[in-house]
């Protein structure tokens, strides 16, 4: 990584456009996010879908050999498809790296006996369906904490605001991190601001947001957003790596998740998905490799949230009545 700041950095063919009489719109600087991760750095970086220990081995190894920088592997399948042992080997091979492990949790959407997210409409979305799926979510949650997860990964509200009053009341650790997920990412800022307040850590927005919706949830919220960078072809496919440099600017604190489009889905995993899985789990980290050399490319690499940081800083909170 160079030391370059976003001031110094330059917009993808800035030069010769400009030579051509073709010059680029100057930037607004009312438009840039004014917030930054706690400890410094406006961005960090994310590996999604690592759905068992085979598979982030692959992108461990991955990322010292092309020499990617991750804050934060997750996994999409769940904690219910893990056994202990996986999750404990997990939890250690990236303690033993400084890396924040999330896990899903529980029952969801399209995996119980609901229909309505087959439908046009999709129904409910991916929430979690009834009283017993709430409980298989919390299930997880603690057995997930008590193996040494500290990031959690959640597609519910109702999910997120009894995790937050866990937390708060000491049944996990204070020190979980809450993650929604990109199945039910708000699309305004007053929705944005809401999740903050049900105790979101971190929000993953969906990847078609435009940069003039990142700057409006900036101005109501500082909550690290979690973005695709690339997103998989359940979530739209949309490839945005020449983008990076305005993501940050625009969103930041922000989640660079290198996601792979063109790839069959995989969740839930199983051995019977072991060559795709490992394949792509490789892949995405190079993926990461090609939007970090975008970013060095122009300039615009400085910033980094520094490797092991993983809390969201302050962040606003609804009462918890007793």
């Amino acid at each position: 990584m160079t030391d370059a700041s976003a001031t110094a950095a330059r917009r993808p063919g800035e030069q010769v456009l400009t030579a051509l009489g073709l010059n680029v719109p100057a930037l607004d600087p009312a438009d840039a996010s004014p917030h930054s991760f706690p400890g410094g750095g406006r961005w960090r970086t994310e590996i999604p879908s690592c759905e068992g220990p085979e598979a982030l081995a692959v992108a461990l190894k991955e990322a010292s050999r092309l020499d990617v920088p991750i804050h934060r592997i997750s996994q999409g399948s769940g904690v219910w498809m893990l056994t202990d042992a996986e999750i404990t080997e997990m939890v250690e091979a990236t303690g033993e790296r400084d890396i924040e492990l999330c896990l899903f949790t529980g029952p969801r959407g399209t995996w119980d006996i609901g229909g309505s997210t087959r439908t046009d409409s999709r129904g409910a979305g991916l929430r979690a369906r009834g009283h017993d799926a709430v409980a298989g979510c919390i299930e997880d949650a603690i057995r997930a904490t008590e193996l040494g997860v500290k990031c959690l990964l959640v597609a519910d509200e109702g999910v997120l605001w009894t995790l937050h009053r866990a937390r708060a009341a000491g049944i996990i650790p204070a020190d979980t991190t809450l993650k929604v997920s990109a199945l039910i990412g708000p699309v305004n800022p007053a929705a944005y601001a809401v999740y903050e307040r049900l105790g979101a850590d971190s929000v993953n927005v969906p990847s078609d947001l435009t940069l003039d919706h990142l700057t409006e949830i900036r101005r109501v919220s500082g909550a690290p957003m979690d973005m695709y960078i690339e997103a998989p072809d359940d979530l739209g496919g949309y490839v945005r790596m020449y983008e990076v440099a305005e993501l940050i600017r625009r969103g930041a604190p922000l989640y660079l998740k290198f996601g792979l489009s063109k790839a069959p889905g995989i969740y839930p995993y199983g051995h019977h998905m072991r060559e795709l899985t490992l394949a792509t789990a490789k892949e995405r980290v190079r993926r990461g490799r090609l939007a970090l050399d975008l970013l060095a490319r122009h300039g615009a690499d400085g910033d980094m949230a520094p490797l092991g940081s993983r809390m969201p800083g302050d962040l606003q909170r609804f009462e918890i009545s007793s």
